[in-house]
C-alpha cells in the first residue's frame, strides 16, 4: 500500500512493506502499522525545515488519525532509553528481590544537551517489581526480534564511524 502524499507530513524516505517486518506483529491480523517515513514535519512554520519520522496506520479502509509523527532525536531517545532497560534487565535486575534497588531507582544517566536523561525505574508504581518481572518476560520472550534489529543498529553506527 502506497504511503499518502498529500497529507502535510510530506514523505521523502519510506518503508511501504514495513507490515511485512513489524516484529513480533507480523503475522497480528489487528495490526495496523503499514509503514514508515522520514519526511518533511507536518509543524514545520515558514523558513524552517524540520524532518521527522512517521509511523502510517490504516484502519477501516482509510489512513489513521492515530498515525504518529515524532521528531528523529526523540525517536533516538527512545532508543537510547530501550537500550538502557534492556541493559538493566539483562545484567542488573536479577541481582534484586525486588528486580531493582528501591534505595537507588535512577539505573542510568545519560548526558545530553548540557544535562542528563535521568532512566530510573517508576517506584510510584504500586506494582513495580511484579511489573519488572513481566516486562523482563518480555523483553526475554521477544528477545530474537530486538537483537536482530539492535545488531543492525550496531552494524549501522559502527559504518557511520560512532
Amino acid at each position: 500500500m502506497k504511503i499518502p502524499t498529500s497529507l502535510k507530513h510530506k514523505p521523502v524516505i519510506v518503508v511501504e512493506n514495513y507490515k511485512n517486518v513489524d516484529g513480533k506483529y507480523i503475522d497480528d491480523p489487528n495490526s495496523n502499522a503499514e509503514g514508515l517515513s522520514l519526511g518533511l514535519a507536518q509543524w514545520m512554520d515558514r523558513g524552517k525545515i524540520d524532518i521527522s519520522a512517521k509511523v502510517w496506520r490504516y484502519t477501516n479502509h482509510k489512513w489513521s488519525r492515530q498515525s504518529e509523527e515524532i521528531p528523529l532525536h526523540r525517536i533516538l531517545d527512545m532508543a537510547i532509553l530501550i537500550c538502557s532497560a534492556y541493559e538493566f534487565v539483562k545484567e542488573k535486575s536479577y541481582r534484586y528481590p525486588e528486580k531493582y534497588d528501591p534505595n537507588h531507582p535512577v539505573i542510568d544517566r545519560i548526558g545530553l544537551n548540557g544535562d542528563a536523561m535521568n532512566i530510573e525505574v517508576c517506584t510510584d508504581n504500586p506494582e513495580i517489581s511484579g511489573d519488572l518481572t513481566l516486562f523482563a518476560d518480555a523483553l526475554n520472550s521477544d528477545g530474537e526480534n530486538l537483537g536482530e534489529r539492535l545488531a543492525v543498529l550496531a552494524r549501522l553506527l559502527k559504518n557511520m564511524g560512532y
